[in-house]
């Protein structure tokens, strides 16, 4: 509702956004009131409007009074709902007509955006004031029977930060408490791919039933009664609970609820019970594999498959955590992987490395992961290192092994210079000694070879000597001014010697 405060007669007019001229505004022409009502008037409630307005008194008139621009849906406040209760034994349902009129423009985009606040009370006692958010048609549980009870309720836009005044109180009598109780405290499990949906009742040998419905109906204004569905496998069981398979539910939000019955006798409806599929969905643990490469692990993981063959990432961003550690050791090690297909480098070599690894919802507000797969071990090969230092290992022996046989070699030869002397003189000492002489040393001692040599003393004298070489244990020395015949001489050597002497003695006096 639009509304003007004024004083005397009221003429007001409007101008809208690329407008020139002022037109009249229908609902505040010639009214006797302060304020007058427009909401009639087909405006744009996000376009900025400017209104002006006078007063008269017979033929008098004020000056115009332009009131400031504005955008309708900023200015606008939430007014209250409209509210009709019905009682039950131990519930009342509270439905809600959202705020507005039924052709009003103003909150039209924003129906099904309104939440409702209720605040109820017992009628006898304020003390215990509850505040509940309720949708149109939604239930207050919990309640007594026989009682009188009273509430409030007011609407909100929480998108637009709006809240809206209070309407007036209502209150209501509980009907009498029902022979059959409702059942209570329903739960909704997983079970491999299936639901179980629990709950407790009072009494045994009973019959129940469960239904179901999609949430966004409840944001829909009226009656959807019927809309509610029979849960398969939950019609006429006997026990407290009840199992169906995954497939029932698309992705999305829905309530559940059940019904006691007794042959003709029927309980109300239990509390609704909000079942969202992705909050209930139980993710498997990933089947892992894992592969050698030199010194590295080259892991592969493999989604489990569902019973429809569609695999749990194609409807939830997955995240993998892998945990590896040595066998021999406890120290773990934690990496996070979005690839299906990665290598762990840098391992030791000729380690054995176990592994383990779950899947985790991307989306954190989930909070959801599977447990870990079963633990797989794996062994590293030596790797490109190993080899590289084998290699260079080969290598350096190749190398070492004459070095070090040429070192032994001399190593030996100085020992067996030091320790064991060759027979065989030094090449000076053997080069003095003729093949002639060596022949003399295996003679026999009877057979002796007298050398003739020539001593000069002065130059006017020259006296001969004669050199006796004998084998025997000690050599002798013999005086330059005699020398004795110990052997037999040939004529041969006599002649060869005293043509040396001759050819010695001419050139000493020459």
């Amino acid at each position: 509702m639009y509304t003007l405060a004024h004083s005397f007669i009221l003429c007001s007019l409007l101008q809208r956004p690329g407008m020139h001229n002022w037109i009249e505004l229908p609902g505040c022409q010639y009214i006797t009131g302060t304020t007058c009502d427009f909401s009639s008037v087909k405006l744009s409630v996000f376009e900025k409007i400017q209104l002006r307005i006078r007063a008269e008194k017979g033929n008098r008139t004020s000056p115009w009074h332009e009131v400031g621009s504005f955008i309708p849906f900023r200015k606008a406040q939430i007014g209250p709902p409209k509210v009709h209760l019905k009682a039950e034994d131990k519930a009342i349902i509270v439905n809600i007509s959202p705020p507005g009129t039924k052709d009003s423009l103003m909150w039209a985009m924003d129906i099904l955006s309104f939440t409702y606040s209720v605040v109820i009370w017992k009628n006898s006692s304020s003390v215990d004031e509850r505040t509940e958010t309720v949708y149109p048609g939604g239930k207050i549980y919990k309640l007594s029977p026989e009682t009188t009870y009273c509430l409030k309720v007011k609407a909100r836009l929480r998108l637009h930060r709006k809240v809206g005044s209070y309407s007036p109180v209502y209150c209501v009598n509980t009907t009498v408490e029902n022979k059959l109780p409702s059942p209570e405290n329903i739960e909704v499990d997983v079970k491999d791919q299936s639901y179980v949906l629990k709950w407790d009742y009072t009494y045994e040998n009973m019959t129940f039933q469960a239904q179901w419905l999609r949430a966004y109906f409840k944001k829909i204004l009226g009656n959807h009664s019927d809309k509610w569905q029979q849960i398969p496998g939950c019609e006429n069981v006997r026990a407290t609970q009840c199992v169906f398979p995954q497939k029932v539910f698309s992705k999305g939000a829905y309530f559940l609820r059940v019904q006691a019955s007794d042959g003709n006798k029927t309980s109300f409806w239990s509390e609704e019970k909000r079942l969202d599929t992705e909050m209930q969905t139980v993710i498997l643990p990933p089947v892992i594999s894992m592969k050698s490469v030199d010194n590295s692990l080259h892991i592969y993981i493999g989604a489990p498959r569902e019973t429809e063959n569609k695999s749990t990432s194609q409807h939830y961003p997955l995240i993998y955590e892998i945990i590896f550690w040595e066998n021999t050791s406890n120290a773990e090690r934690k990496i996070l992987q979005k690839k299906t297909d990665f290598i762990v480098p840098n391992l030791q070599p000729l380690t054995v490395y176990c592994v383990k690894a779950r899947a985790v919802i991307e989306d954190e507000k989930w909070n959801k992961s599977s447990v870990f797969s079963d633990i797989l071990c794996e062994k590293t090969k030596p790797g490109n290192t190993s080899i590289t230092w084998i290699i260079a290992g080969v290598c350096t022996a190749l190398f070492s092994i004459p070095v070090a046989i040429y070192v032994v070699k001399g190593l030996l030869r100085c020992i067996n210079y030091v320790f064991f002397p060759s027979c065989k003189p030094p090449p000076n000492i053997d080069q003095c000694f003729s093949e002639q002489s060596l022949k003399n040393l295996l003679l026999s001692a009877s057979e002796e070879q007298t050398e003739r040599c020539f001593i000069i003393e002065n130059s006017y004298s020259l006296v001969t000597v004669e050199e006796t070489s004998q084998v025997d244990e000690d050599h002798k020395q013999y005086s330059s001014q005699t020398s004795r015949d110990s052997g037999n001489y040939s004529n041969e050597d006599e002649n060869s010697g005293s043509k040396t002497s001759r050819e010695l003695l001419q050139q000493g006096l020459v």
